[in-house]
């Protein structure tokens, strides 16, 4: 037979054993309906039962159909390519891989779950430590059809002589596939330094590093998915939380879990990491230099001290025939007394009107032949209306919004700053606070302004009484957290994503290389007390290839950032097409017409993503310009909005505008270069760039 028959006749084999799990899926999902539909019964039965069989039934119905949902919801996930491996090994079983285990109705295995350590050696067998399998197969599918197949034999003595080997470069073939604007998982493709990552134990903090495109994003995600299918109890119930660098992140990332039956998982950017707020804009380098540094502690601190702005400097009140009067001096001198105490000022209202009552009897004390008691005064005036409208005013229950607001004043500022801050710095953050919404880095100050001001006390609720334990109100309820490009977060923003993780195991994933934070030992600082110290449990896990670009576009990314990284930091590109990226100079007063045009020119030579990036001060504009191009598959980003991010085809305008906006050099250059697959144009106004200046 020839090669092309024997692909056929193998694709018909596969063909049949697909239509088998389908079949049984579609069996298993009625079932589901069914178990759901008889918890709905048990509901309606339970209400003419007796108190404690009514609440037996509701239990179990409770139970039922929460396992019901759990099922419906596996079974309904975006399982394309629902059979993607098969396994043959020494032993007489075939064994069929796939993103969730099905067994048919006598319990017999059709499909093992990826996660599952029987599935192992489909990503971790090699021709070196084969693990007993003599072929591996690749099954890929469109829906629910088989459209091919790529093995790789593993022991070769093993063999027999009717088991065909089918084509090769599995990995290489979904390498080169259009992208969309969601990230894909990679089930079907792990590679086995990828798999180690993915499989290590929960405990403690587990990193993964490694430059642009050996999938770093990919492999947390997929452990996140592990670790869920290995240890849903513990994992599940305080929830696992994904932090990204930014919206566009989050929402690329978006469809990877939910493809694998995971649809519980918490994704969040830095910039609405805290509930109530999000970010609108993104400062300049250097002022996101100043907000992210731990010296805003000592300013934020002091801030909270401060009175608030319209906070009355005076209080007089009518007490048995005399005017009792506490002047600015005064106030001040119990504001700063009850700051100094133990209850953030949030939950201090009724110490402030303790305080304000005992400065009042000081004062009725200094009077001559006052006919009045300390005892009398407090419960008088602590009953007095007009007392405590003033205690509302003057203590009042702030919002992180309106503290960091305030500082838009430079005096205030300056106040709060003393020594901590230059008088320049002092001038472009409150320049800052002066812009209309907050920016990416405030959303960290907002969290550290809040844990300062405490939670307001919380209203009970109808039926609580006194003795209750009030609600807790930390963010500290995950119990696993991943980070990625944690080589980015700023010192303060590592405080945030701390106290979301005081009992959590954490994966966190970066590159040095490609870091835009300029004071990575003060980062590493914020990073080790979030992660609860240096004697946490720390696993590393370093990836060297890179699946993502071709070696042509790689190779100039690594030109651009030789001077800042050591060779071993860069990770080897295993792909090539043959095309060279095209650097074409241009005016500067055409740099926006151009990249529109060389968009264009892409998407003919591309059947997926066009990415535009350019610095920030054009985004905007270039944004405005390419609206007509079609957003499904045109997409404008700055350099810091497109890590993490990947397109077929990349227009790069003006790179030395990219590395002048950044307080890292060329590093953000380097990310924006290596975010193309297959085709890279590179508009500058410089001749001879990269090489020359």
């Amino acid at each position: 037979m020839s090669e092309s028959s024997v692909r056929e006749a193998e694709i018909a084999v596969e063909q049949k054993h697909v239509d088998l799990v389908y079949t049984r899926v579609a069996e298993m999902r009625d079932e589901a309906e069914a178990m759901r539909d008889r918890g709905d019964e048990l509901a309606h039965g339970a209400r003419n039962e007796a108190v404690f069989e009514q609440a037996a039934m509701l239990f179990e119905r409770d139970v039922m159909v929460r396992h019901a949902n759990q099922i419906l919801r596996s079974l309904d996930a975006e399982h394309e390519g629902l059979v993607f491996g098969r396994l043959d090994t020494t032993e007489p079983e075939t064994m069929y891989v796939g993103r969730l285990g099905v067994r048919d109705s006598e319990f017999d295995n059709l499909v093992t779950d990826w996660r599952a350590p029987a599935a192992a050696p489909f990503y971790q067998a090699t021709a070196e430590q084969p693990m007993d399998v003599i072929r591996r197969r690749v099954i890929r599918s469109t829906g629910q059809s088989v459209v091919d197949i790529d093995d790789d034999l593993l022991m070769p003595e093993a063999r027999s002589e009717d088991m065909p080997v089918i084509g090769e470069g599995a990995l290489i073939a979904s390498l080169t596939r259009a992208r969309g604007e969601n990230m894909r998982d990679i089930v079907a493709t792990i590679q086995k330094e990828q798999d180690e990552a993915i499989r290590a134990p929960w405990r403690g903090v587990t990193e993964i590093t490694g430059g642009p495109g050996t999938g770093k994003t990919a492999v947390a995600l997929h452990r996140v998915a592990y670790l869920l299918y290995r240890d849903r109890r513990r994992m599940g119930g305080s929830g696992v939380l994904v932090v990204g660098p930014s919206p566009a992140f989050t929402s690329y990332i978006s469809r990877v879990l939910p493809s694998m039956g995971e649809d519980t998982v918490e994704l969040r950017s830095l910039s609405d990491l805290l509930d109530g707020a999000t970010a609108t804009r993104v400062d300049s380098g250097p002022v996101a230099a100043v907000k992210g540094s731990l010296r805003m502690r000592k300013v934020l601190r002091k801030a909270v001290r401060e009175a608030p702005v319209d906070a009355p400097t005076e209080f007089r009140i009518m007490f048995k025939g005399e005017v009792l009067k506490l002047d600015a001096r005064d106030l001040a001198k119990v504001r700063a007394a009850l700051h100094n105490g133990r209850r953030p000022p949030n939950q201090s209202r009724v110490d402030a009107a303790e305080a304000l009552l005992e400065a009042l009897w000081r004062k009725a004390e200094s009077y001559e032949d006052y006919p009045v008691t300390r005892q009398e005064l407090l419960t008088d005036l602590g009953e007095r209306i007009d007392f405590h409208r003033f205690v509302v005013v003057w203590w009042q229950l702030l919002t992180p919004q309106e503290v960091l607001r305030g500082l838009s004043d430079r005096r205030r500022l300056a106040r709060a700053a003393g020594r901590t801050l230059t008088r320049a710095e002092v001038d472009q953050l409150a320049d800052s606070w002066a812009l209309p919404g907050f920016s990416t880095a405030d959303i960290a100050l907002l969290d550290e302004v809040r844990v300062l001001l405490g939670a307001p006390p919380r209203k009970r609720r109808r039926g609580e009484h006194a003795g209750q334990p009030p609600a807790r109100q930390d963010y500290d309820e995950y119990s696993h957290i991943v980070v990625d490009e944690a080589q980015d977060l700023s010192p303060m923003q590592w405080r945030m994503v701390g106290r979301r993780g005081k009992y959590a195991s954490w994966t966190v994933v970066g590159d040095p290389v490609q870091s835009s934070w300029p004071d990575p030992a003060e980062a590493r600082q914020a990073q080790q007390e979030a992660f609860g110290g240096p004697r946490t449990q720390h696993r590393k896990f370093a990836l060297r290839t890179n699946y993502r670009n071709s070696a042509e576009i790689f190779d100039l990314a690594g030109r651009v950032v030789a001077g800042v990284a050591e060779p071993e930091q860069l990770p080897i590109a295993v792909r090539s097409t043959g095309v060279e990226p095209l650097v074409e100079v241009c005016p500067a007063d055409d740099l926006e017409h151009t990249s529109l045009k060389a968009a264009v020119d892409l998407l003919s030579e591309v059947d997926g993503t066009v990415g535009i990036i350019t610095a920030t001060a054009r985004v905007d504009r270039v944004r405005e310009a390419a609206a007509g191009l079609g957003e499904d598959r045109v997409h404008v980003v700055d350099g810091l909005e497109s890590k993490g991010l990947e397109y077929d085809a990349v227009v790069l305008v003006e790179p030395d505008e990219l590395v002048a906006e950044s307080t890292t050099g060329p590093r953000t250059l380097y990310v924006a270069l290596t975010r193309a697959t297959q085709r890279l144009t590179v508009l500058t106004t410089r001749e001879g760039w990269p090489d020359h200046r």
